[in-house]
């Protein structure tokens, strides 16, 4: 697939990247996606902002097989130092800085997800959930389990931080 394929306008809409970003051969990135320095979108994933905006943040990596979409009523703006998990889809949703979006997790229109939170995998977080930041949730339909300590908000950031020698390698 060339990079024409993958990387390309819809509605006249083109993807923009910083610098440093890393996407891999088989993702593909359609439309008015705006990539933040030093992130990567992994094998297989498809970011597809064709009727509003997508916005990743700086250090931030979308794993193997993400989904990203978005609705007419809200973009899907995902922040900085997040790493989401292989398979997870997110829609038009809000993830904020220094989040784990587990593997398979799906996040659904409106929803916002505070900083330094985790979604585990394999959760469904529903339309329109405001989950506090530091916040583990789990479940389907996605429940507040706990609220992380320090330390569990602390290996947040440097989760995504490993994806940037992973990216480079």
């Amino acid at each position: 697939m060339e990079s024409e394929e993958r990387l390309k306008s819809f509605l006249l809409k083109s993807p923009s990247f910083e610098k440093g970003v890393y996407v891999s051969k088989s993702a593909s990135v359609i439309g008015d996606v705006r990539v933040g320095r030093n992130s990567s979108i992994w094998y297989g994933s498809v970011l597809r902002g064709d009727i509003n905006y997508i916005s990743i943040g700086e250090s931030t990596n979308l794993q193997d097989g993400v989904i990203g979409h978005l609705s007419d009523d809200f973009p899907l703006i995902v922040g900085s130092f997040v790493t989401v998990g292989h398979g997870a889809i997110l829609h038009a949703c809000t993830i904020e800085d220094e989040c784990l979006i587990g593997m398979g997790a799906k996040i659904l229109d409106g929803a916002r997800i505070g900083t330094q939170s985790i979604i585990a995998a394999g959760s469904v977080v529903p339309v329109g959930m405001e989950v506090p930041p530091g916040s583990l949730i789990a479940g389907v339909p996605g429940k507040f389990k706990k609220a992380l300590n320090d330390g569990e908000r602390v290996k947040l950031r440097s989760w995504a931080e490993k994806y940037l020698v992973v990216k480079e390698a």
